[in-house]
């Protein structure tokens, strides 16, 4: 629910971010633009990455986590017989090696064998910390740390196109995945190495770039219009069951305390209502028709409590 001052909204922007900048420079445009006080990302792009980056904006930051822990769909176009010290174009050439002839059966074959379960060694260049620094932090000092090999899950990889040189691949991902990653192992699996030479993340939760809109669109439209491109915070947890709570109840919620005697569906986490249809925030379900408070979320950026319908 909107409150009379632009300040105080919340709710989701889906920007297609561009190629070469970083998720946070595109985070603070995007907030000045919209003249928006608190605001976060879901999970932060390469700067070399376009693609869909939501971003959260004021209460909505409080259901950032959700969108962190989704799958994803990424484009990417893998550059063979080159390797970088980043994994991507980005960086400083490592090594040059021939490409071997591809047969298209093996190769589909080869792409198989990275689907599903596997485990990834995270990059130098990531944002992933080690003894309080960031590893890209430690990487451009020359410094290299040992690593531990993460679980990450390949639902699906689609070879899109090719070439003599590269490979043009569509990845569905879990949380965590690290395209370049992928991409590398492919090219070592291949025994010529590879880079990513270009990656567009084109889904996350359920959302499609389709949907986003870039810093230039959002710069050339009328205030009023920038703000009319949030979605409601309640889009990010869509498949969840929802559950409405009388005016006694929403109050008992939102002040971070239990209710009882509700007919809970089936489902761990809910979305909670006033019965007015005002979105109160996440819940999690006992299995006896309880609901406990996970993230409350003040309705208008105010105090006022929800009224009943």
């Amino acid at each position: 629910m909107r409150s009379s001052s632009a300040a105080t909204l919340s709710g989701v922007l889906l920007l297609d971010k561009n190629s070469g900048m970083t998720s946070n420079s595109a985070l603070q445009r995007a907030r000045k633009l919209l003249g928006l006080r608190k605001a976060g990302h879901t999970g932060s792009l390469d700067p070399l990455a376009s693609g869909i980056l939501p971003l959260c904006f004021n209460e909505a930051t409080k259901l950032s986590g959700y969108l962190l822990d989704s799958d994803k769909r990424y484009r990417a176009l893998a550059r063979l017989g080159i390797t970088t010290d980043t994994g991507d174009a980005d960086g400083e050439i490592l090594s040059r090696s021939p490409v071997p002839v591809l047969d298209e059966p093996a190769l589909l074959a080869l792409l198989a064998k990275f689907t599903g379960p596997i485990l990834q060694v995270p990059p130098m260049f990531s944002a992933l910390k080690h003894q309080g620094k960031r590893l890209y932090e430690l990487a451009r000092k020359g410094v290299e740390v040992e690593r531990q090999a993460r679980p990450v899950t390949i639902f699906r990889i689609e070879l899109a196109a090719r070439g003599a040189d590269y490979l043009e691949l569509d990845v569905h991902c879990s949380k965590g995945t690290y395209v370049r990653t992928l991409v590398e192992d492919i090219g070592h699996a291949l025994g010529c190495g590879a880079h990513v030479e270009v990656l567009r993340r084109t889904a996350v939760a359920g959302f499609s770039v389709a949907q986003a809109v870039t810093l230039e669109q959002l710069e050339a439209m009328a205030p009023a219009a920038r703000l009319d491109c949030l979605r409601p915070m309640d889009s990010m947890v869509p498949h969840w069951p929802a559950v409405s709570l009388d005016a006694d109840r929403a109050r008992l919620f939102l002040h971070g305390q239990a209710v009882s005697g509700i007919d809970v569906p089936v489902g761990e986490l809910l979305r909670v209502y006033s019965r007015g249809q005002v979105f109160l925030g996440i819940g999690r379900s006992d299995g006896k028709g309880g609901i406990a408070p996970q993230r409350v979320i003040n309705p208008c950026g105010c105090e006022a409590e929800p009224r009943s319908a």
